[in-house]
């Protein structure tokens, strides 16, 4: 199981530690440190479209109107943060750590 998210992120450590705690091998991939390679952003990109940019996040609000409109998988290479986290390839892949994507991951 990887779970794709960066370390600082609250939501991120509390899906790995849940996903440990009921016995999954958890490998953390942390997207500053490795980005995602563009075969990743187009199949990320591909199962969940726009829902993929965090338009909340403080990286999308600190971007100029010219790069929020750049194509997603730019967007995504070139400021990797942006990205709606963890996205957590188990099971299935899943977007986010709500109610839903902790059912499809087995929790």
């Amino acid at each position: 199981m990887i779970l794709y998210g960066i370390a600082t992120c609250d939501t991120c450590r509390k899906a790995k530690k849940a996903l440990e705690a009921a016995g999954h091998a958890v490998r953390f991939r942390d997207l500053r440190t490795e980005p995602l390679s563009a075969a990743e952003i187009a199949e990320f990109s591909e199962a969940f479209g726009e829902k993929l940019i965090n338009r909340a996040s403080t990286t999308w609000r600190g971007l100029e109107e010219a790069a929020r409109g750049a194509p997603m998988a730019d967007l995504l290479a070139a400021h990797p943060t942006v990205m709606k986290r963890p996205v957590i390839r188990g099971a299935v892949l899943t977007l986010g750590w709500d109610k839903a994507a902790q059912a499809a991951q087995g929790l």
